[in-house]
């Protein structure tokens, strides 16, 4: 909505591009927009992703397939100097989560010589940045055997195989499991999906919040770093934070912020629509 152009999405990997067109409107536009991305950009190939959930709740095609080119199963990127393969045609979104790459990126001064652990890790774009910027031992943690075995192959492919371990299952069964074995972090990093979908599930999703950051407090030590997200655009940064500190009261512990960070600047916010400033990532020091 911000850039005038609602339902578009165009991600960049290197020489392909991964598109989504995720309303009828822009659908409609949808030859005009290829041949001008191919004129402007001159890919080596073009995969359309059809799969998205706005697509099928306004009854669109949910198929996907290559309009331009070739696109390989496994897409190289750089992120902040640390290379990954995005699994582009079955993976979350468009393959990887490119508007949270700046606020990745502040990691680097609160890992190096830290234990890590990573609850939602997806293909491990937090997790395999921190042993890269130095961490000691990351954990990465994830429902989806096919997200893990991403999270390894990405450790894999920067050298980080002896530094980063992973664990299948779901942050409400896992973190608990982990607070009764007693383990604990200098870092805890909690990137979930969006649990307030609605305006509806707010007080739902709230509370869905409030439980993972007081079993990430749980989890991480005295004086350590809690780096928290939301990408729920019915969540503003002050219930995030607010959330955060109820989460400290129960954990029975205090919170201090020390950096707050949010979507790059290929996402905008536009002033009149406050939805459009969906992604925070609040960064706190447990006391």
């Amino acid at each position: 909505d911000s850039d005038t152009l609602p339902g578009l999405v165009v991600d960049r990997f290197g020489d392909y591009l991964v598109v989504q067109l995720n309303n009828e409107g822009i659908e409609r536009h949808r030859e005009p927009l290829l041949q001008a991305l191919i004129t402007t950009l001159q890919p080596r190939g073009i995969l359309l992703r059809g799969d998205s959930r706005s697509r099928r709740e306004q009854g669109l095609s949910d198929d996907s397939e290559v309009v331009y080119g070739d696109v390989p199963r496994q897409v190289p990127l750089e992120e902040n100097g640390v290379q990954f393969l995005a699994p582009v045609y079955d993976g979350q979104k468009t393959g990887w989560f490119y508007d949270h790459r700046m606020s990745r990126a502040r990691l680097a001064p609160w890992v190096r010589g830290k234990s890590v652990l990573d609850v939602y890790s997806y293909s491990g774009g937090w997790g395999i940045q921190a042993a890269a910027f130095g961490a000691t031992d990351v954990c990465c943690v994830n429902s989806s055997a096919r997200a893990l075995e991403g999270v390894l192959a990405n450790a894999r492919l920067n050298d980080l195989e002896s530094r980063v371990t992973v664990r299948r299952g779901s942050a409400k069964e896992t973190m608990p499991a982990m607070c009764t074995d007693g383990r604990q972090f200098d870092v805890v990093i909690l990137d979930p999906p969006a649990f307030i979908q609605r305006k509806k599930d707010l007080k739902k999703g709230i509370a869905a919040y409030r439980r993972i950051n007081e079993l990430g407090l749980q989890l991480l030590k005295s004086g350590g770093l809690l780096v928290s997200g939301s990408c729920s655009m019915h969540l503003s940064r002050a219930d995030l934070i607010s959330t955060m500190q109820q989460a400290a009261v129960r954990a029975g512990c205090q919170l201090r912020v020390v950096e707050q960070g949010a979507q790059g600047p290929d996402h905008p916010i536009h002033p009149a629509i406050p939805e459009t400033e969906y992604l925070k990532a609040i960064f706190a020091r447990k006391l």
